[in-house]
């Protein structure tokens, strides 16, 4: 047999075993059997029989254990233990608090899609959706968002105590202690429908249910703190706050200056065990009307107290705000959206021992209660706020490019305008499957703490771009604010998410691959723990680890070039139709970012950590492989609805695009050139081959979303339409369904023109000369009259006198009156 067949033999045979996972053992075998074959078979001479011969001896000497540690993975191991960062207590305690689901498949480079597609499809319980289809609604109708917004800065009275009596407030917290205890799908939706109204109001809802008073109640308090407590927070009796940022302390939360001293002192009339606590607060949303406080600060025990150690860390209280010295009231006004955000300060606040969450057991253990409780919070509140803004920007938007007219055509039928409105609905129903999917794997018990971070990240920032793209559209219409202004408060609250809860940039490029890398990661995790590790245990852990994960980079490896060289076509997925072809490649860049992680962290090690952009760029990969398996996941879940095909195909393009383009990124910019030569060639070697949405495509998804569609229906489910006077959304989109009959009196009109048999006017002059001629019937001009009317209301922007505009003179700020003071 000729030297090229055998040559050709080995080429496929290495890259079979690699593709297929193949045991170190059995890779072993074959190769020696394959050797054995060219000798027997083969006509190539010593040398040849020598080059084969060198591989399988090193397979050979790897399969021994002994010989392995000694040689290669004690000597590694002492290397990475120099060269890796010592991994902090409060880094290992953000790892412990997740847990890993879907993003972990994603990682390893070989997902497994049942996994996926078994989850159970999000539904709510009858009560829940009960609780949508009627105090939710009724919240939304008496909800005024200029009045809120511009005359009162606050929600009015009637709507406070609704929200109470109706326990929005109380949505997490469980039914034995008078709460709701809805699902996750649950408080998402609710968040989501209250943010199409108003982002004050879904604020204030949201807070209460997030990280705060009620969440680390129901997971650490006490029995006498869980019963007192819980049920006044479900009925609005108790407003709760939680302030951790601090003037000095903003994304580095462990940096708290805050301080609660060990003391004796009086309260209540009795000398007893307590904290001597001092703290400067800022942008703690419900400070200002909050009646408990819940208060992250580093206790410290100088006296010993309660024990040896002096820095306990830090530490968890609830504090009544009515306590001498706690100062709160004074607000923050964040881009001209005031929902309820202030400073709060304390100054020598005693409180006993008891106040601390869970009780003196619990002290110094405030970190691992914040972190494990925002993995939850972070997942729901801002995203599905994000998901709210961004459904209903987009049936408002695709109703007004319908209904809104110039050069005679609708708006939406302009490519530069079809182009934005894609993108909007393409990016929303991609939200809406990433936030169901993730709540979904929360009401199982989950705890998704890489998958967080890729919703508070990506869900803000999309809502920044449709806000941008709906604004685009509207244009005067939604700059102009008033009464009949739509989307300028959410347009102007819209940055305010992006800095909340972990800013954008240290989420993106500290915490999504910072996290992941480790925690998702089939190995790494176990390789730093064991570096970590003075035991003779350690070794072992090391060696298995360590071989495990360059057997995985290799199998990676081979994955990427086959799945590059064949498009995808041949790998199994669980899936036919339309949709078949994007799992096989979301396979392949799984695959291929798997081995650029590797290739990351081989090569960088500990210095990948303040290597941001390449961090960022890792994160960004991972994140469009989630958001593109939970697309597919929602269209199957919803039954495979053809009609929603192009709005898949939009999304799963982009993201598929996107990840193409960093992972580019990643390569162009690792610094050893030679790994990264080779990264391209199992990455890329036939170049990059995937593109972003095409033009046709954007115009079939806008064409679905200004006209009543059942794609268009199906994806801004949830927001509230309802037709009344002070809901102009609902009166646009009730007037977009409605359109075919106005355009089709339009057409005639234009049609007269054309043909001279009436002159070219406005209304409601040139309806008369079409009823005059005879081109509109008494009924049609009636009926086209009453359409374009209720256009130039719904279109029509607001104007003030200077005196209505003119703030009051009290509106200085503090630092303002300090200042001039001074």
């Amino acid at each position: 047999m000729s030297t090229l067949f055998w040559l050709l033999a080995v080429i496929g045979g290495a890259l079979a075993l690699g593709y297929t996972r193949t045991s170190l053992k059995t890779a072993t075998m074959a190769a020696a059997g394959l050797c054995l074959a060219y000798w027997v078979l083969g006509d190539g001479g010593f040398l040849w029989n020598l080059i084969l011969l060198i591989p399988v001896g090193i397979l050979i000497m790897l399969n021994q254990n002994d010989w392995r540690k000694t040689r290669l993975s004690t000597p590694a191991l002492s290397m990475m233990r120099t060269a890796l960062p010592e991994m902090s207590s409060t880094e290992r305690t953000a790892l412990d608090a997740g847990t890993v689901g879907w993003d972990g498949d994603l990682f390893s480079g070989n997902p497994d899609w049942n996994k996926l597609l078994g989850a159970p499809k999000p539904s709510l319980s009858a009560e829940e959706q009960a609780f949508l289809d009627g105090p939710v609604e009724e919240a939304c109708a008496m909800i005024d968002e200029w009045q809120i917004t511009h005359e009162l800065a606050d929600l009015p009275e009637e709507l406070w105590t609704f929200l109470k009596e109706k326990k929005f407030f109380a949505m997490i917290i469980p039914k034995a202690y008078n709460g709701l205890e809805f699902s996750a799908q649950a408080h998402s939706a609710v968040i989501a429908k209250l943010t199409g109204r108003s982002t004050v109001v879904s604020s204030t809802v949201a807070v209460p249910n997030s990280l705060g008073p009620g969440e680390l109640l129901m997971h650490y308090g006490t029995e006498e703190q869980k019963n007192y407590y819980l049920p006044r927070l479900a009925v609005g009796e108790e407003i709760p706050c939680f302030g951790l940022t601090s003037p000095r302390a903003g994304s580095d939360a462990t940096s708290i200056s805050d301080t609660g001293i060990v003391c004796k002192g009086t309260f209540e009339g009795e000398e007893v065990l307590g904290l001597r606590l001092n703290w400067d607060k800022r942008y703690i949303t419900l400070a200002p009307v909050a009646t408990v406080i819940g208060l992250a600060f580093r206790m410290y025990d100088p006296d010993n107290l309660i024990g040896d150690t002096e820095d306990l860390g830090i530490t968890c209280a609830l504090i009544p705000a009515t306590l001498p010295g706690v100062t709160s009231g004074r607000r923050h006004f964040p881009l001209n959206v005031p929902f309820q955000n202030g400073p709060t300060q304390g100054d020598n606040v005693f409180v006993p021992l008891s106040y601390i969450i869970g009780g003196q057991d619990m002290a110094g253990q405030g970190w691992r209660m914040l972190v494990e409780c925002l993995t939850v919070g972070r997942s729901i509140s801002l995203p599905s706020t994000a998901v709210g803004g961004a459904k209903s920007a987009l049936a408002v938007t695709g109703a007004y490019s319908r209904i809104r007219r110039q050069f005679n055509l609708p708006v939406g039928k302009f490519e530069g305008v079809q182009e934005l409105i894609a993108r909007i609905a393409g990016l929303t129903y991609a939200m809406d499957g990433a936030v169901k999917y993730t709540c979904g794997e929360i009401d199982r018990g989950e705890k998704p703490g890489v998958p967080s971070a890729i919703l508070k990240y990506h869900c803000t920032e999309f809502a920044r771009q449709i806000a941008n793209d709906a604004m685009d559209i509207h244009g005067g219409k939604g700059i102009c604010l008033g009464p009949s202004n739509y989307l300028g408060r959410g347009y102007q609250a819209v940055p305010i998410s992006i800095t909340v809860e972990g800013a954008n940039i240290m989420t993106r490029s500290l915490i999504i691959f910072g996290q992941g890398a480790i925690r998702c990661h089939p190995y790494m995790l176990n390789l730093m723990e064991a570096c970590n590790d003075d035991s003779l245990e350690a070794l072992n852990t090391f060696d298995k680890n360590l071989f495990g994960m360059i057997g995985n980079s290799y199998a990676n490896a081979t994955r990427s070039f086959v799945l590059a060289m064949t498009s995808s076509r041949f790998t199994p997925v669980p899936v036919d139709g339309p949709t078949k072809h994007y799992y096989q490649q979301i396979n392949r860049y799984s695959s291929a970012y798997a081995l650029a992680a590797d290739a990351c962290m081989m090569s960088l090690q500990g210095s990948l950590k303040k290597r941001e952009m390449l961090s960022g760029r890792l994160g960004d990969i991972l994140s469009c492989l989630y958001f593109a398996s939970c697309v597919l996941k929602k269209f199957e879940d919803e039954g495979r609805r053809s009609e929603d095909l192009p709005v898949v195909d939009w999304a799963i393009r982009h993201f598929m695009y996107t990840a193409q383009e960093q992972l580019h990124g990643v390569i162009r910019n690792l610094p050893n050139r030679s790994l990264a030569l080779a990264l391209r060639v199992m990455v890329f070697p036939r170049g990059r081959m995937y593109s972003a949405p095409s033009d046709s495509l954007d115009r079939e998804v806008a064409e679905l979303m200004i006209r009543d569609s059942g794609a268009r229906d199906k994806l801004v489910d949830g927001v509230f339409l309802t037709p009344l006077e002070n809901n102009i959304p609902g009166r646009i989109d009730q007037l977009m369904r409605k359109a075919d009959g106005y355009e089709a009196l339009e057409k005639k009109l234009r049609t007269a023109i054309k043909n001279d048999q009436i002159a070219d006017g406005a209304p409601p002059s040139i309806v008369h000369a079409a009823v005059a001629a005879n081109v509109f019937t008494e009924l049609e001009a009636e009926t086209y009259l009453a359409f374009d009317s209720e256009i130039q209301f719904l279109v029509a922007v607001d104007d003030f006198s200077t005196e209505e505009l003119m703030a009051g003179q009290g509106a200085r700020s503090q630092r303002m009156r300090t200042d001039t003071a001074a």
